[in-house]
């Protein structure tokens, strides 16, 4: 076998399913049969931002989970048959919409036998980790602070994938009070809070002025308890009305503190910059949390923190965001990029069995 069937996303979120050569891989990098693909909101907006109405599209598929194939000559943690999952470098061949894809092993790990190829899709959770702890510099979960950790930490968005693992992350470093934003899967959100540390959950549906009402009433509450200090922001939505909410209470909430707040806030898209730019305190460290870095300066990082996700799994601590398989494997991509791009999925994470491709031979365990 030499072809496999691939799904190549274009403009106007069009899939089009393609016979295409089994990609090679270099030294350092491992080949994977993919069980599951796993689906993100990029994977529609890359092509929006930067494919044409004539492209023929590009695989955006990064989340993998499935069995190693085939590794390179200094590859030394896995081998042909291992159940892995993996971050496929973005922009690049041999992504996860596909029967094979490719992945460098410092993005690759094992994933424990109890741990179903569903739940094992490794983007979002990175992407939390990046946030929390290169951008905003929180206490690593692993060597939380003899006293109280930094706090308040904002998390915007608390129901997305990037959300709920942040949430986790963020407990597992013990930082409180956790003040979280989300709407239909509120109370799914809540399930992780902890109310007598201060933990909250505003409702984005109740409008942006009770939104921002929320977030003042909850920050200067704390802050007249324990005195004024940086809050911390991690906005998983990064567009719309998250970036001036959040602008807004910390307008109110730093008041005259314009040079010495220590405050910080990362934005998961790099086009929440120009609006930020415009409305936020001056006083407030801006950053983008890019998962991608993983790929590049931050490999150490990449490295450790996606074991760290494997052990968390095997020992219980660190849960799945919910999953919705769609029918179809590859075919059921477009259905789920339309979702995301309208705004239908709800704390839930879209992945393709890769079996069910029509056209694809055998069954995948």
């Amino acid at each position: 076998m030499t072809t496999m069937k691939e799904a190549l996303v274009r403009k106007g979120v069009h899939v089009s399913i393609v016979d295409t050569p089994i990609p090679t891989i270099n030294d350092d990098q491992v080949l994977i049969r993919v069980v599951v693909s796993g689906s993100n909101p990029k994977d529609w907006k890359i092509p929006e931002w930067l494919g044409t109405e004539d492209s023929p599209g590009t695989n955006e598929g990064d989340d993998i989970a499935g069995i190693v194939e085939k590794v390179g000559s200094r590859v030394f943690e896995f081998k042909p048959g291992d159940r892995v999952a993996a971050f496929h470098e973005m922009r690049t061949r041999g992504g996860s919409y596909a029967e094979y894809a490719v992945a460098w092993q410092h993005t690759t790990f094992h994933i424990p036998k109890e741990t179903s190829f569903e739940a094992a899709l490794p983007l979002a959770a990175m992407t939390s980790a990046v946030g929390l702890y290169q951008r905003l510099r929180l206490p690593q979960p692993w060597d939380p602070p003899t006293t109280p950790a930094p706090g308040p930490l904002v998390i915007y968005g608390a129901s997305s994938a990037v959300g709920i693992y942040a949430l986790q992350l963020a407990l597992r470093s013990g930082i409180h009070p956790l003040i979280t934003v989300a709407g239909r899967a509120k109370d799914y959100v809540s399930s992780f809070l902890d109310p007598a540390k201060g933990d909250v959950i505003i409702d984005y549906r109740d409008g942006d002025e009770a939104v921002v009402k929320g977030l003042v009433d909850v920050l200067q509450k704390y802050r007249q308890q324990h005195g004024p200090g940086p809050v911390y922001v991690l906005d998983a939505v990064s567009e719309g009305s998250s970036i001036t909410n959040v602008a807004a209470a910390l307008h109110q909430v730093l008041g005259s503190d314009n040079t010495t707040s220590a405050s910080k806030v990362t934005f998961v898209l790099h086009t929440a910059e120009p609006k930020a730019a415009e409305v936020f305190p001056a006083s407030v460290e801006r950053s983008i949390t890019m998962v991608g870095d993983v790929h590049k300066d931050a490999k150490d990082f990449g490295y450790v923190y996606f074991r760290y996700f494997a052990r968390g799994l095997q020992e219980g601590w660190f849960k799945p965001q919910r999953t919705e398989v769609v029918p179809g494997g590859l075919g059921g991509i477009e259905t789920a990029l339309r979702n995301l791009k309208e705004g239908k999925a709800s704390a839930v994470k879209y992945v393709f069995r890769i079996a069910e491709t029509e056209g694809v031979q055998g069954e995948r365990k």
